[in-house]
Parts: C-alpha cells; sequence; structure tokens
C-alpha cells in the first residue's frame, strides 16, 4: 500500500467536511428531517441548530444553502455537488451564503447593517442564506433588531442561527424558527469516521491509537480529526498508540486501571508510583485527571445500571472493570469523581502541576494508610557531610514524641539561648518531620506535602503553601500548628516559631523586613525624636 503525506494546505476537518447529507456521521435526526424538507421544496425560512461544539452545525448549515440553490431537478438528489451554485460553496466563493460570527458582531448596527442589505436580491443563487455562528453572543438590542427581520424575511432569504448555548438565546427569536439539537459523538462513531478518513489518507494508524484519539475528543468530531491532523508526521510513518499518548499528553489505558486498583486497595505508595512513572513518560497531570474521571464514570454507570451500560471493550477489560466496580463502593465511586474532577480542573500553571493529581489519590485513601507512603530509610552509607544530622534523627526514631506546650508566651516571646535556626538544616529535615508528625496527626503529612521551606526572618520559620486552600486548612486545623513546632523543637533541638504564607505570594513581594532596638534608637536620634519605653 503506498503512503503519502496529505496536503498541509487544508486541515483535515476541512478536505473532508461531508458534502452531502447521507455523509454526515450521527445527527440522523437533524439530517433526515431537512433531507425531507428538500425533497419536498418546504425549505423554512430559520433555524436554530444548537449543540456542543465540533458536532456538525455548519457543515450541516452549509448542505441546507447549498441544497436550497442547487439546480439539480430531482429535489431528492440535492445538493448534487456538481452544478455551479453547489461548487461554488464547496470553494467557498458563493456570494450569496453569507456566515456571521456573532462573537465579534455583537453590536445593533452590525445587525442594521445587515437587515438594510437583506433585500437586494441574490447575486448568484435563488436563496440568500445568512449562517450567523454563536447566535448568542449578540446584545439584547441586536436582538430586538434582529427579531423583525427573522419573523418576516424576504421570500428569498434562509437564517440559519448556530449556539453552544441555547438559554442564552431569547424565547423571542427561538419562536420564530424551527429548532433543532445537536448531540455528541460516540467513540464508536467517531472511530468510524477516524478509520474511514485515515483510508482516504492513506495513513498507517494503530487501531488502538484510533480508539484513543476517539476518547479524548469527548464527542467532538472536529477535535478528533484534529487530534489526527497533529499526528501526522511523514509518509510511510505508523501512528502508534505510543506516539499518540506521548503528543496528547495522557497516560496508558492501563495505568488508569492500575491506578484504581491501588486506591481500591489503598494502596498509597503504589498508587503515587503509577502516577509519577506515568509524568515521568510524559503524561499531563491534568489529562491523566481527565482519564480518571472518564474511567470511574464508567465504573459509576457500570455499578449503578449494570453490564448493559458498559461500552463496547476487550474482553480484558470488561472483566477488570467488572471486577473493579463490584469491589468499589458507590458512594466512593462519586468521592472519587469529585476529586478527580478538581484535579483536572486545576490550573496549569501551578509550579507544581502533579499536585492536585496527587492530592486526589491521597486523599481518597482509607484513614490509618499513611504509613504505607513512608519509605524506609534505604541502607547506604551517608555522606561525610550528612552524617552527623543522620546519626541525630535516627535517635529520634527511638524517643516518644512529646508535645511542647505552645503557650501565647511561647509564640510572643523567644528564649535568650536559643540556637539560630538554620534554613538548609529545617529543609534537609523537612522529610523526617513529615514523619514524625504522622504519628500524631494523619491528615498533616497529605497537608505538607505542598509546604516549602522558604526563609528564616529573626528565627521565625517561613512555610510556604502551594495553594491557598492548604495553608487555610492547615491554619484552621487545631493543634497542626502547634504538631509542627513540636516536631520542629525535637529535630532542630531548639524552640522554634513558625509563620505561613502562600508561596507565590511571598516571591512576589519583599519579605516584611524588621528593625532591632538598637538600629530604632539610632533612627530616632537621626530623625531628633526619642524612645519611649510603653507600659
Amino acid at each position: 500500500m503506498l503512503n503519502y503525506l496529505p496536503d498541509m494546505s487544508q486541515a483535515l476537518y476541512r478536505k473532508w467536511r461531508p458534502a452531502r447529507f447521507n455523509e454526515v456521521v450521527g445527527q440522523e435526526h437533524v439530517t433526515r428531517t431537512l433531507q425531507n424538507a428538500v425533497a419536498a421544496d418546504r425549505i423554512g425560512h430559520a433555524y436554530l441548530f444548537s449543540g456542543p461544539r465540533g458536532t456538525g452545525k455548519t457543515t450541516i448549515a452549509r448542505l441546507v444553502a447549498k441544497a436550497a440553490n442547487c439546480l439539480e431537478e430531482d429535489l431528492s438528489r440535492r445538493p448534487c455537488n456538481q452544478c455551479a451554485p453547489c461548487l461554488a460553496v464547496n470553494d467557498g466563493r458563493f456570494l450569496d451564503l453569507i456566515e456571521i460570527d456573532a462573537a465579534s458582531n455583537t453590536g445593533v448596527d452590525d445587525i442594521r447593517s445587515l437587515r438594510d442589505k437583506i433585500n437586494f436580491a441574490p447575486s448568484e443563487g435563488r436563496f440568500k442564506v445568512y449562517i450567523i455562528d454563536e447566535v448568542h453572543m449578540l446584545s439584547t438590542a441586536a436582538f430586538n433588531a434582529l427579531l423583525k427581520t427573522l419573523e418576516e424575511p424576504p421570500a428569498h432569504a434562509i437564517f440559519i442561527l448556530a449556539t453552544t448555548e441555547e438559554h442564552k438565546v431569547p424565547l423571542t427569536i427561538k419562536s420564530r424558527c424551527q429548532p433543532f439539537s445537536f448531540r455528541l459523538f460516540t467513540i464508536q462513531e467517531i472511530a468510524g469516521r477516524l478509520v474511514w478518513m485515515s483510508e482516504q489518507e492513506k495513513l498507517v494508524i494503530e487501531p488502538a491509537a484510533i480508539d484513543m484519539i476517539a476518547s479524548q475528543a469527548a464527542g467532538s468530531l472536529r477535535d478528533a480529526e484534529s487530534l489526527l491532523d497533529q499526528l501526522v508526521a511523514a509518509p510511510g510513518d505508523t501512528i502508534t498508540l505510543a506516539r499518540t499518548q506521548m503528543v496528547l499528553g495522557t497516560a496508558s489505558d492501563a495505568a488508569v486501571r492500575q491506578l484504581t486498583d491501588a486506591w481500591l486497595a489503598g494502596d498509597g505508595r503504589e498508587g503515587l508510583s503509577i502516577i509519577h512513572q506515568a509524568l515521568g513518560s510524559g503524561a499531563d497531570a491534568r489529562q491523566f485527571a481527565r482519564q480518571m474521571v472518564a474511567y470511574l464514570r464508567q465504573l459509576l454507570l457500570l455499578k449503578t445500571g449494570g453490564r448493559d451500560l458498559l461500552l463496547a471493550t476487550t474482553a480484558e477489560r470488561r472483566n477488570i472493570m467488572i471486577r473493579q466496580a463490584h469491589e468499589a463502593d458507590r458512594q466512593q465511586l462519586i468521592e472519587s469523581l469529585r476529586r478527580f474532577g478538581e484535579a483536572a480542573a486545576a490550573p496549569s500553571v501551578s509550579w507544581q502541576p502533579q499536585l492536585p493529581l496527587e492530592l486526589a489519590f491521597i486523599e481518597l485513601l482509607p484513614p490509618g494508610n499513611d504509613d504505607s507512603l513512608l519509605d524506609s530509610v534505604a541502607d547506604e552509607e551517608p555522606s561525610v557531610k550528612t552524617q552527623a544530622s543522620h546519626d541525630a534523627a535516627a535517635e529520634l526514631d527511638e524517643q516518644p514524641l512529646t508535645p511542647i506546650q505552645a503557650s501565647d508566651e511561647f509564640y510572643a516571646d523567644a528564649a535568650g539561648d536559643e540556637k539560630p535556626i538554620s534554613l538548609a538544616v529545617v529543609t534537609e529535615r523537612w522529610p523526617k518531620l513529615r514523619e514524625l508528625v504522622s504519628k500524631r496527626d494523619k491528615n498533616l503529612p497529605g497537608i505538607l506535602a505542598s509546604v516549602t521551606p522558604l526563609a528564616v526572618e529573626n528565627d521565625i520559620l517561613i512555610l510556604g503553601f502551594g495553594f491557598p486552600i492548604l495553608k487555610e486548612k492547615f491554619d484552621n486545623q487545631k493543634g497542626a500548628k502547634t504538631i509542627v513546632t513540636d516536631a520542629l523543637g525535637q529535630l532542630l533541638e531548639t524552640e522554634c516559631r513558625i509563620r505561613t504564607v502562600v508561596t507565590d505570594d511571598y516571591d512576589s513581594v519583599a519579605a516584611e523586613s524588621s528593625i532591632d532596638d538598637e538600629d530604632f534608637a539610632a533612627l530616632a536620634d537621626e530623625l531628633g525624636g526619642i524612645v519611649r519605653s510603653g507600659e
């Protein structure tokens, strides 16, 4: 089989846009009704196409425009794609097809200009067809200006309004249009279209890669075709599953199933290992979270509705999903969907993009399993530089963690003979601190996973939290600050005070400086003032 590089001058979704109603994938409830209207020569004067993006609204609107102006005598065969109007529409040069982007033409003046020009007779065909995309973006005044024309347009005018948010279109507009609701495509419909398109383009692609693209498109055929276009490389090159996962930033299906098994087994160590391996292989953290949401959703539907709701899949995968659905509690599945959904929606600009995914998994673990996250100390010879610190930390394992009573005076006053706090030592011993803290509160290590020791200001340790919500949770958790200061006191062999900040906020502004008594007195003397002691 000969392979060649596709025409790069045109995107695949544009190159293979359906030219007839019977070429449209899915949306049979729309195409069948419109075909019957064309065959009966009863094309309406106004239509409202609503539905998610990439589901064929603009494509079918152009088919209606072609069919209305087609010169084929047999009405049931329109559009014929052979007459001059059909060819002109296909080439994008049909003057009587006017496409308007309502997102860029939202004002009343734009609609008034349209209303003034609509009375002119068509230039080439029998009908002027106006396609107004994203019509919900029009202003209220623009809708009012369109209303009268939409109700009683000239005999040669056809309006097709397209929107992804039907609820924002006024009822007065809806009542003057024939409504058609477009649905998302199934994975099978998208996969079939991609297979056909690959055959037309002479592309060599693995079936598993087709399935991956179809599932990542989330019901949008245009998105799937764009993803396929993105994967096309060189003539004769095979589009493999591995390359598809690398380009799309997706984890393998096996990683998703294994992470689900680790969650069901409460194995935190195994779960975090799977996450880190997947991210280390090029997977995107948010994309991994989306895959978990999609997979867990299938388990929830399977758990609730039975095997009839299980999508077409291999026998091995089916058996694994049935087993997992049997092991999982329904409420657990609901909570897991919420957690991973929040991780998928987390901002991508975070300095630790993997953290929301890790937290989602850790928070789903059952209580009392945090010890599984702690690796044993390796039996390697420590370096000479850190030997003393490791020996001191090892001795702490044999000593019980005794709480230090942290009164108001403790946070307000520091002992005069305290040892200075070293940021380097704190950073080095921070993993050991989390281990000590876990002995008194199983929830704190997860919160402290995003904490970074930032600085020491006047013997006060500044702890930076990666997310404001985690800082707030730590500050509001009863006894959390005391537990951490107790552990720091044992590790550093000195009393320690802490202050919590959000890392990004602390980095973006200069740290507040303080001034000692001598400097303050010198400054007062320079300014001609005096220092009075308070009572």
